[in-house]
């Protein structure tokens, strides 16, 4: 067998199973345990975790060491794990009293260099205006309070560490897949032109990165899973070369095939030259195969030279806001509505006064109900203000004043907010020449500097197109768009992706005549007025669909009902299309 190592993930985002690094490390024979705890919201609650409480780390990450570094010592099992968040010294201090309880010699390193809040005025007068990448807006001209502002950093100070024989090492805000990338580089010893291993480990990485959903969880075809009892985490198996088989420990439920493994590819990426700081990884060059049960290879991904800039995470206080959803009943909904809208928004002194307002009408009332709740649709009132009073105790009280004195059918009212504040994500780039790493180990500091910086050869890839298979024709019939193709969704920012893959070459062949952006938007009318990109990836008989904006400032600050855009593909497979007879009448 091709000398692997093995890189299991047991977290994929904060709050995952607290078991499963025990499990992980019980279930089988693995080379290095990983954790991914930081989503774009999770660095806004650290951040209010370290003004109350002066951790800004992942506590729970704590009570995962306690229960697996004995083990791991034992087996020579590293940790790599980003849960240290906005305070990597302080959980890595953390880490040494639980060790020093354990009566273990373990060695703990810790990267920084991600912070550049508190140089935020000098790389501006640098001349770095932070544009927001999905508004196009300078960060000069915005007037919310800067709360953090973190790059993402790459693999190499992970390796560094491992080189310098670290057993666990905690890192700040470096790309998901960096956890990965960086123990692989590390075995191999991997070069920084070594692109296409890169690329692969940056696949892999991606794949695994959320967990479970690699392994059953959130699939679009979830009754091919054999059961939900349980499911096992990922495990990426790498090779020196880059290609990897993802698998899970044996007698773990969920499943590994082609499909959950493409699907989780497709999510939350835009364009399929997948960026990072070490390697720009072209998704549309890879191959998945299935090679035994519960065992998925996925080859050749090329790989070119990294971009000049690092992404940066910056979370504002963007103000205050409240809300409430009430239920509208039976005949007039939409009278009923503005009725309701027009007297409460007079009674508390008009829109104008509040900086955003959202009014969201929700029909799922149906016409001759069988039942009182058919005959329910919901109102949702959204305002915000940087005047907390605006949207405070009296916006809440104004409401509940008319309860007795408007529309009949009027349901029982939940509020949405009490006047608290909300963050506004702003996703931006810096160049990479402000970017050092700092690895921390034994009271020694090394500098880790970007591969971009280095002044190496340019190495970049120029994409062969895979063939795409002819669409079928003859007679046409109505199915629902998820019968032929499957589809995964998630945030990117302010903007959102919606994945989608066919579930055979000749139902590709369709879906890349049929599924058109102008189409895409007709059957999502909410997407009509937003920029929509697509993006093929012929190779493997998917499409991604990049929506701009629709999550307007970021997940934090979103007022829609799913503010992470989790539902948008399933809400797309529950379309009913026209498709070509053939085609249908394969469907198992």
């Amino acid at each position: 067998m091709t000398d692997v190592i093995k890189i299991a993930n047991c977290s994929g985002f904060y709050g995952d199973k607290l078991s499963a690094a025990l499990e992980m490390v019980e279930g089988g024979p693995i080379d290095v345990l990983t954790g991914d705890y930081l989503a774009e919201l999770t660095m806004a609650i650290l951040y209010g975790q370290k003004m109350k409480r002066n951790t800004g780390y992942v506590g729970t990450f704590l009570k995962q060491v306690k229960q697996v570094l004995k083990p791991c010592i034992e087996k020579n099992i590293k940790i790599v794990s980003n849960a240290g968040g906005l305070n990597p010294a302080a959980m890595a201090d953390a880490v040494k009293e639980i060790a020093k309880e354990l009566n273990l010699d373990v060695k703990v390193a810790y990267i920084d260099g991600d912070d550049l809040a508190p140089r935020m005025q000098e790389l501006q007068a640098e001349g770095e205006a932070f544009v927001n990448m999905d508004t196009g807006a300078k960060l000069a001209d915005n007037k919310n309070k800067l709360l953090t502002a973190n790059a993402y950093l790459g693999a190499w100070g992970i390796k560094e560490a491992l080189d310098q024989g670290a057993d666990i090492v905690i890192c700040p805000r470096v790309t998901d897949a960096a956890v990965v990338i960086g123990p692989a580089a590390w075995k191999f010893n991997w070069q920084r032109t070594d692109y296409d291993a890169l690329a692969g480990a940056l696949a892999a990485g991606h794949v695994i990165e959320c967990g479970q959903q690699a392994t059953g969880g959130n699939y679009a075809f979830f009754q091919e899973v054999p059961s939900f009892d349980k499911p096992g985490y990922p495990i990426a198996e790498i090779e020196a070369n880059g290609n990897f088989t993802v698998t899970k420990h044996p007698g773990t439920a969920g499943l590994v095939s082609v499909g959950t493994v493409k699907s989780q590819l497709l999510y939350e990426i835009g364009d399929p030259a997948y960026k990072n700081p070490d390697v720009i990884g072209h998704f549309d060059t890879l191959s998945i195969e299935q090679t035994g049960e519960d065992r998925v290879y996925v080859s050749g991904c090329k790989g070119s030279c990294p971009p000049p800039s690092h992404k940066v995470c910056i979370n504002t206080l963007g103000g205050f806001r409240n809300g409430f959803e009430i239920m509208l009943t039976g005949l007039d909904i939409e009278a009923k509505a503005k009725v309701f809208t027009d007297a409460f928004f007079n009674n508390i002194g008009g829109k104008d006064q509040f900086d955003d307002v959202s009014i969201e009408l929700l029909r799922t009332d149906k016409e001759n109900p069988q039942c009182n709740e058919e005959a329910f649709a919901r109102l949702r009132i959204i305002a915000k203000s940087s005047d907390k009073d605006l949207v405070g105790r009296l916006f809440s009280a104004k409401m509940i004043e008319i309860a007795l004195a408007n529309i009949p059918g009027l349901g029982p009212m939940n509020p949405i907010g009490n006047g608290e504040s909300f963050l506004v994500y702003w996703p931006t780039l810096v160049d990479s020449q402000y970017i050092t790493e700092y690895v921390h180990i034994d009271d020694q500091v090394t500098e880790v500097t970007p591969t971009s910086q280095l002044d190496l050869e340019t190495v970049n890839h120029e994409v062969v197109a895979a063939e795409v298979p002819a669409a079928p024709t003859g007679e046409m019939v109505s199915i629902p768009f998820g019968r032929l193709f499957g589809t995964r969704s998630g945030d990117k920012g302010g903007c959102a992706n919606v994945g989608v893959w066919a579930i055979s070459e000749e139902a590709y062949g369709f879906l890349h005549e049929f599924l058109t952006v102008d189409r895409l938007k007709a059957l999502m009318p909410e997407t009509a007025d937003l920029e929509v990109v697509r993006y093929d990836l012929a190779n493997i008989h998917s499409l991604n669909f990049f929506i701009k904006g629709i999550l307007g400032e970021g997940v934090a600050s979103s007022v829609r009902m799913d503010a992470q855009a989790k539902t948008m593909g399933e809400y797309l497979r529950a379309k009913v299309i026209e498709v070509p007879a053939v085609l249908a009448n394969k469907i198992q």
